[in-house]
């Protein structure tokens, strides 16, 4: 039985994701509640680096630590292979995290009051970022068509024409959207004609899954890519989030200068001594854990898509093209989220992210984390059926 099928224990390890559930929904007791919310995957990290962190810490002595030209290095040969995109070495930044990152690029090339679109349901730090730094926040919600999200290309112009900047999800959180080239350069198209900038926000760009493709907007934007912000990380793909680190490239110089000058303001951007090594060891010698893993994703939303389905009839869910986490609709449950969420903790006793978390568009929706083990992705199934079979019995769908 191989790692992905092993249950490790997680309660009292300082885990957000075990450990934290009574804080964030709100509960006293929360001994029996499964946590299927935060995305981090009940997965070990990849061999390869477990042996390398080993190493490290072996050596004993963890002072200031950077980026050194290996790990750099490393992100490039990893695009290049994965994405067929060529980045250059004095493109990149380096950050502890995608959330302060894109923080950075917000105070740094824009204005209080200034506006940002955002395509919701959406990432929710996006537009609470903006808020926090007194930004305007312009939503231009996502529309749903054959089952997917798509972009409503004329309300997106219109929210750009006030705009400074637009905030894309690529690929998409929740739903699980892969953009195609020709949605993408339609968005640079857009963002060109009205002089926006672009972060894109690129963390689950690795997880692609069945024949999906990810395509970084800035390898299709030609000369318009000193416009584009791309923030990347390995820690959404190999389970690193706590070891934080992240990249910020951009081609443009002056833009790199700018945001630099805001790193020593704010006393950022030296990371902790473990990220040089488990970033290098990601992206050198982590390919077949990669492989394994998304195939046992891809085969947990299939087990998962039909047993939700199956066993809670009006339920559907937004099969993802990337990402491990399901985006679930109960709207023909005529359940309102409190009722659900309710229904969930208390009755199902799961933890399940309410879809208003991502913005009003979200309202109707669940978002379920499936990177964990098929036993704990099946008792988190029966949970969910559990809890919202009192509403079928009681004249629901």
């Amino acid at each position: 039985m191989n790692s992905f099928q092993h249950v490790y224990v997680r309660k009292n390890t300082g885990s957000v994701k075990w450990d934290m559930i009574g804080e964030i929904y709100g509960l006293e007791d929360t001994s029996d509640i499964l946590p299927m919310w935060i995305a981090d995957m009940d997965f070990p990290a990849p061999p390869a680096i477990l042996k390398a962190l080993h190493e490290r810490v072996e050596h004993s002595i963890f002072g200031y630590s950077f980026m050194c030209e290996e790990c750099r290095t490393s992100v490039i040969n990893w695009q290049e292979k994965r994405n067929g995109w060529k980045i250059e070495t004095d493109w990149m930044l380096f950050h502890q995290g995608i959330i302060p990152a894109i923080a950075s690029i917000i105070e740094t090339f824009t204005e209080k009051h200034d506006k940002i679109v955002v395509t919701p349901p959406v990432y929710p730090p996006f537009f609470q970022l903006a808020e926090h730094q007194d930004r305007e926040v312009l939503y231009s919600p996502l529309v749903v068509q054959d089952g997917q999200y798509t972009i409503d290309f004329n309300d997106f112009e219109e929210k750009l024409k006030q705009a400074a900047l637009f905030i894309l999800c690529n690929p998409h959180n929740p739903g699980g959207r892969v953009w195609t080239v020709d949605e993408l350069t339609e968005i640079l198209r857009l963002c060109t004609k009205h002089n926006v900038l672009i972060i894109s926000d690129e963390i689950h760009g690795d997880l692609m899954l069945g024949e999906s493709r990810h395509t970084p907007i800035a390898k299709i934007a030609g000369k318009e890519s000193d416009r584009v912000f791309t923030c990347l990380a390995p820690t959404k793909t190999f389970n690193l989030a706590g070891i934080q680190v992240a990249m910020i490239v951009a081609t443009d110089k002056e833009k790199r200068a700018k945001l630099e000058k805001h790193a020593l303001a704010h006393g950022s951007g030296i990371l902790n001594a473990f990220a040089p090594t488990a970033l290098t060891a990601a992206y050198n010698d982590s390919d077949a854990w990669l492989e394994e893993m998304l195939q046992t994703i891809a085969d947990n939303i299939e087990f998962a898509q039909n047993e939700l389905e199956n066993k809670v009839p009006g339920l559907q869910v937004m099969k993802p093209q990337s990402t491990y986490l399901l985006w679930i609709d109960y709207s023909k449950l005529n359940l309102t989220e409190d009722e659900v969420m309710k229904k969930l903790l208390l009755t199902g006793k799961v933890a399940l992210e309410p879809g208003s978390k991502y913005g009003d568009a979200g309202l109707g929706y669940l978002r379920l984390n499936a990177a964990c083990p098929r036993e704990t992705l099946a008792d988190g199934i029966n949970r969910i059926a559990l809890a919202l079979a009192e509403n079928r019995e009681n004249g629901g769908v």
